[in-house]
């Protein structure tokens, strides 16, 4: 017996999986196969629908073949698994976008590799011995094969808890979540199969509806609660904080799963989730992962301790749970020349204004394997940038030219210079924080020259640039923005469309006036609980689980060695500098008087930015270097 049958019968293209003592457990030679069969029949008139099984009750697939993953790893080889990686991912790419239905038979287990080939079909059909999970946190990787796309589309924030859970669905719990699109009892399968390969017509399933609601179905408003933290500290927090059965059995069954693992899982759905959303975009992320698992990720020891010794004892990275953001960067951030291939998209870029943000965001995109050239008043360079002599040479032949500017009146006078030079059809993509009114100008410009603007405010900080997780808000046409969407892939964790020229903006003003002032009600509380006897640590551990919860406080808190690393924990050495925080709260009032509208503690964050950078000491600070400004000061 072959680990793999295929064949064509009928109207049908037929691939059953044979391996039932291994549980059908996918080999690379299996995964090759199948791919070379789907291509074949893609053209194939005689093949009208795909149709995929697998022998043995236990199972559909339990996942991928890791043995040889294992001792190439161990000897150093790592290489060949990012060979099966990409492989594989190629393949699941392939299955999603296939233009013929591929209709696949669920039995038992579908886990990990298995839902790669079993749950990207037209038509995902479920019975009663269903058990479908993503366990890759388990063995210290991250829910892939296309499994972080279906994590991300799920209801609430199911995805965070079945990607950090390794918990398995029922047959209504896969439908629920979006794994599977069909119940059909499986007695009922062999004659179905036979239907299919007689008509090729998928109009004979006849779904019927699972015999009661799976049990994760009713647990939505306990998950909802507890996983819809920014990241896994936040997660930990909650669930530690609640004495419920939900809670401690969720708690159990993550302390067996790789932190590193998990933090990247959660921040991999944040940066998917959107209309950005795509399987390419996906995969790419979890590539990312992936490549790096074995040399740098927990995978070899997961390993080792579920397969291997079988101790069930791993030693994981960060274990304490504490997982800091630059390990979850440096997993995530762009492979460069070395990124997933599904298919050539190669652009030409220009980018104007090679500063701190500037060069890290065009070296990505030249890593990333687009033609990138750059100029920069300045003098600067960037890594794999050809650099010209003025700012129209980076116009003439650029499908998209980026700009990362000052202000709006140095945006005005290069959008004047480029825009004549740039071909009909190509964009315009300003990543400058500007005010609105210079965004919209050159839109307007752009737009008479037959010329795409987009303006796209970056949220993330220099390390969110180097790093390629920057978050941007755009201002666009749909055309625009969807064209620009894959670059946004490479150089951030999101982007949101947040409507027409401007709109983007005026989203980043609204969210830095947000945050400055919620900077400066953080820095006065810490100072005030500092005068009145309160440890600050137990403050914290109060108001990052109560209603004082905020990003200034959670994620970027102003207390030297409380929370998160931060940069008070490096002498307010700037993430965000002060003078840039006060830039952007003088946009953001330059903007409310131009609107008519009423912004007093805008106004007064502004104030206190404008006293702290001018006249006392926050001038190349950290903006929450506000707090030992507090420390030092009464209410005279």
């Amino acid at each position: 017996m072959t680990d793999i049958f295929i064949r064509i019968t009928g109207r049908a293209g037929r691939i059953t999986l044979q391996r039932p003592d291994a549980l059908n457990a996918m080999t690379y030679a299996m995964c090759l196969a199948i791919e070379a069969a789907l291509d074949a029949w893609r053209d194939d008139a005689a093949v009208a629908v795909v149709v995929i099984d697998a022998q043995g009750e236990r199972a559909f697939c339990s996942g991928g073949d890791i043995a040889d993953l294992y001792a190439t790893g161990r000897a150093g080889d790592f290489a060949f698994g990012q060979k099966f990686w990409a492989d594989e991912y190629r393949l699941n790419n392939k299955i999603f976008e296939y233009p013929k239905p591929v209709v696949s038979f669920l039995q038992g287990f579908t886990m990990g590799g298995g839902v790669g080939i079993g749950c990207h079909g037209s038509h995902r059909i479920v019975g009663d011995t269903s058990q479908i999970a993503m366990p890759e946190v388990g063995i210290g990787l991250v829910p892939d094969v296309g499994g972080s796309l279906m994590l991300a589309l799920a209801p609430g924030r199911l995805g965070e808890y079945l990607g950090c859970t390794a918990a398995r669905m029922t047959a209504a719990d896969a439908i629920f979540a979006g794994f599977a699109d069909h119940y059909i009892p499986e007695a009922a399968w062999g004659s179905l199969i036979q239907t299919l390969e007689l008509t090729g017509d998928v109009a004979h399933l006849t779904p019927q509806v699972p015999p009661a609601a799976g049990p994760i179905e009713t647990r939505m408003e306990e998950i909802n609660r507890h996983f819809h933290g920014a990241s896994l500290s936040d997660i930990w927090t909650t669930l530690e904080a609640d004495d419920s059965a939900f809670a401690t059995q969720t708690l159990k069954q993550m302390r067996r799963n790789s932190p590193l693992s998990m933090a990247c899982t959660i921040e991999m759905l944040s940066r998917l989730r959107g209309p950005t959303l795509t399987m390419a975009r996906a995969l790419d992320l979890e590539y990312r992962f992936t490549a790096r698992a074995m040399e740098h990720g927990d995978f070899l020891e997961g390993i080792r301790a579920a397969i291997i010794d079988k101790d069930r004892s791993p030693t994981w990275q960060f274990a304490d749970g504490v997982v800091p953001p630059v390990a979850i960067s440096k997993m995530l951030r762009p492979l460069g020349d070395k990124a997933l291939k599904l298919e050539d998209t190669g652009m030409k870029i220009g980018f104007i204004g090679l500063g701190n943000m500037g060069a890290p965001m065009a070296a990505n995109l030249a890593a990333a394997g687009h033609s990138v050239t750059g100029f920069d008043t300045a003098g600067t360079t960037a890594s794999g940038v050809t650099m010209v002599s003025d700012a129209a040479h980076v116009a003439g032949d650029a499908d998209v030219v980026i700009t990362m500017l000052p202000n709006g009146a140095i945006l005005r006078s290069v959008a004047d210079q480029i825009i004549p030079a740039m071909k009909a059809g190509a964009v315009l993509l300003d990543c400058s924080t500007v005010d609105v009114e210079s965004a919209r100008a050159v839109a307007q410009i752009a737009s008479q020259a037959g010329v795409m603007a987009v303006d796209a405010p970056v949220s993330g900080g220099i390390g969110g640039a180097a790093g390629g997780t920057l978050t941007f808000m755009c201002g666009a046409t749909p055309e625009g923005f969807a064209k620009v969407s894959p670059l946004f892939e490479i150089m951030g964790q999101k982007a949101v469309h947040c409507g027409d020229a401007g709109a983007g903006q005026a989203a980043k003003i609204c969210n830095n006036m947000i945050l400055g002032a919620t900077m400066i009600a953080t820095c006065e509380a810490f100072a005030l609980a500092d005068k009145l006897g309160l440890d600050r640590a137990r403050m914290f551990d109060v108001v990052s689980t109560s209603s004082g919860y905020s990003w200034s406080m959670n994620a970027y808190c102003p207390a030297p060695g409380i929370g998160p690393q931060s940069p008070a924990d490096n002498d307010y050495t700037p993430g965000f500098a002060a003078e840039l925080m006060l830039k952007d709260l003088g946009l953001s009032q330059q903007a409310a008087e131009a609107a008519d509208a009423d912004t007093p503690m805008g106004a007064l964050a502004l104030a206190l930015y404008k006293q702290f950078v001018e006249n006392e000491d926050g001038l190349g600070r950290d903006f929450s270097a506000m707090l030992p400004r507090f420390e030092g000061r009464g209410r005279g």
